[in-house]
């Protein structure tokens, strides 16, 4: 056994450097898809969204955005955000992609090209780009060409593994026992795609096997698993999203299942035509990839209406109110791979619950003037609106790439957590407002005295305006907003000291309304300060990153 051992360590490191090698065309392909999403993502989409007017233009669109990601994957999931939001039908979704399976093909042929010799040349000026301009589309653009660099030099180094592995005996003996077997080999493909998240990463892999490790018929039922895997990793990327998110990747899916079913039947009489003008095996499996995705194209193009009808079957949508009416959600996930563009989505959101924030604060004084029990009751249901779109929130915000953010993105990210925060505190300080509204005022029948009254609706006018302009600061970002924001907070503080010291003289002289509503009255000033507080501290980040705050208070400003 001791004469083997140097044989078999020999072809156990043949066998990891193979695996090495795909673990690195799939890592290329990544960097690739994540440096064009990241430079150029939100001009994709815009292309995208401007280019549905017919399903012809769209499925051109969807090759060209897709050559340039090499993922239909995420071309599904920016094209189910948009059906999601209600931009685009689904039809014409559903023809993006069919345009978005050509375009990762397109692709394909193209690397099955000898390229090695720019792998060098990619990867060090890539390097280079990245590493001086980090956080910027030029650091974005050296990540894709490193992807693509080491995708070159991936496929070089399957080919060097898989001749060393194949001279082996034992394997050799291996592979004269395999038989095509056509169902194993698509479950195996889409297995692969699945678990790498490419069907093009497993379309080169299968090409560069075919020349030395399976036959050719072998390596076309991978390539057709391949495309049924990339349609299946779309559903499942897109399980947890609402009902019309999960329609587009479905029809796509439905598209690939009766492509394959109609392609299984022509791999041979395709085989025995290919043969009479290409030999090479490699060339022969692109070509096959690319004529099945150009056949499903041109088969399904004319029928997206029907794929979609079938699909509202197979996912109805909540027929429950008019879904062109329903607000939409700005979380938008396919947005996460561009995190300049996923930082504007979740600003938006922010802005929205602030909004519903604004709507709780000012049925305080509502319910205060009417005495509305449902009123209190409806309001105070909506702080588990603010908790959620708050979790929501965060959730999404965690999921955006810090490391890709420039430092200006950094410091945004910063302040709609900021922002976020104070917000969910204003709501939860109103719904303990409103209960002790009800508890204090309502239910005992008692009334504020008119001098209390209206000190009460002075600060809560002044604090309507104060949130506002915390909003604006928050949106617009100016250091006089904010100064502004903070001058105010010194106003409101003298302001509840003054209406305080009032309501004890009140007190004093026996009002009797005062003394039934004094602990009420107290309370009230009391939250509508510590609410002014989370308002003001919009300001805060602003100012410090503008250096315009001192150790303790704000600067004095030359005049």
């Amino acid at each position: 056994m001791l004469p083997e051992t140097p044989f078999v360590s020999a072809r156990m490191k043949h066998l990891l450097n193979l695996l090495a090698a795909i673990a690195l065309l799939v890592w290329g392909t990544y960097l690739v898809r994540t440096g064009v999403l990241r430079t150029f993502g939100a001009s994709l989409r815009q292309a995208l969204a401007f280019s549905m007017g017919n399903r012809f233009t769209a499925a051109l669109s969807g090759v060209g955005v897709t050559a340039l990601v090499q993922s239909s994957t995420a071309t599904a999931l920016i094209t189910s955000s948009f059906v999601g939001q209600g931009m685009i039908a689904l039809p014409a979704a559903l023809a993006v992609m069919l345009g978005a399976d050509v375009g990762t093909s397109v692709m394909a042929v193209v690397f099955s090209f000898d390229l090695s010799w720019l792998s060098p040349l990619f990867i060090f000026v890539g390097v280079v780009l990245f590493i001086s301009r980090q956080g910027t589309n030029v650091g974005g653009f050296g990540r894709m060409l490193i992807g693509l660099g080491l995708m070159l030099l991936a496929l070089r180094l399957v080919t060097e593994s898989t001749t060393l592995l194949t001279q082996a005996p034992a394997v050799q003996l291996m592979l004269e026992s395999l038989t095509s077997d056509l169902m194993l080999e698509v479950i195996l493909g889409a297995g692969l795609a699945v678990l790498s998240y490419s069907s093009l990463a497993v379309v080169l892999l299968t090409a560069t096997l075919a020349l030395q490790v399976v036959s050719v018929e072998v390596a076309l039922g991978l390539v057709l698993g391949a495309n049924l895997g990339s349609g299946l990793l779309a559903v499942l990327t897109t399980a947890k999203s609402s009902i019309s998110v999960r329609q587009v990747p479905l029809g796509n899916l439905m598209f690939k299942m009766m492509g394959v079913a109609i392609a299984s039947f022509l791999i041979q009489p395709w085989l025995q035509l290919a043969r009479r003008y290409v030999d090479d095996p490699a060339q022969l499996v692109v070509l096959f990839h690319l004529s099945f995705n150009l056949m499903v194209a041109v088969l399904f193009i004319g029928v997206t209406q029907v794929v979609a009808r079938w699909v509202e079957k197979l996912l109805p949508r909540n027929k429950g109110g008019n879904k062109a009416l329903d607000r939409p959600n700005h979380l938008d996930p396919s947005a996460l791979s561009t995190p300049a563009l996923a930082i504007s989505c979740a600003t938006r959101e922010a802005i929205h619950l602030a909004d519903t924030v604004e709507t709780m604060l000012r049925g305080v004084m509502t319910v205060l003037k009417t005495s509305d029990v449902q009123l209190a009751e409806n309001l105070r249901a909506m702080d588990d609106k603010v908790d959620s779109q708050y979790s929501a929130i965060k959730y999404y915000m965690t999921k955006i790439s810090r490391q890709a953010l420039s430092e200006d993105e950094g410091q945004r990210w910063t302040d709609i957590i900021s922002f976020t925060i104070n917000m969910e505190q204003v709501g939860d300080i109103i719904e303990r407002v409103l209960q002790d509204i009800e508890d204090k005022k309502i239910r005992p029948g008692r009334n504020f005295s008119p001098a209390g009254q209206t000190e009460i609706e002075e600060l809560h006018a002044r604090l309507l305006a104060n949130l506002r302009l915390g909003m604006s600061v928050f949106l617009n970002g100016t250091v006089r907003d904010a100064q502004k924001l903070l001058e105010e907070k010194v106003r409101f503080r003298e302001l509840e000291r003054a209406y305080a010291t009032s309501h004890l003289d009140r007190l004093s002289e026996k009002t009797m309304p005062s003394i039934e509503t004094s602990s009420l009255h107290i309370d009230l000033i009391s939250e509508f300060k510590r609410i002014n507080s989370h308002i003001c501290s919009i300001a805060y980040p602003i100012l410090d990153s503008a250096g315009a705050l001192a150790p303790s208070r704000l600067l004095k400003q030359d005049r």
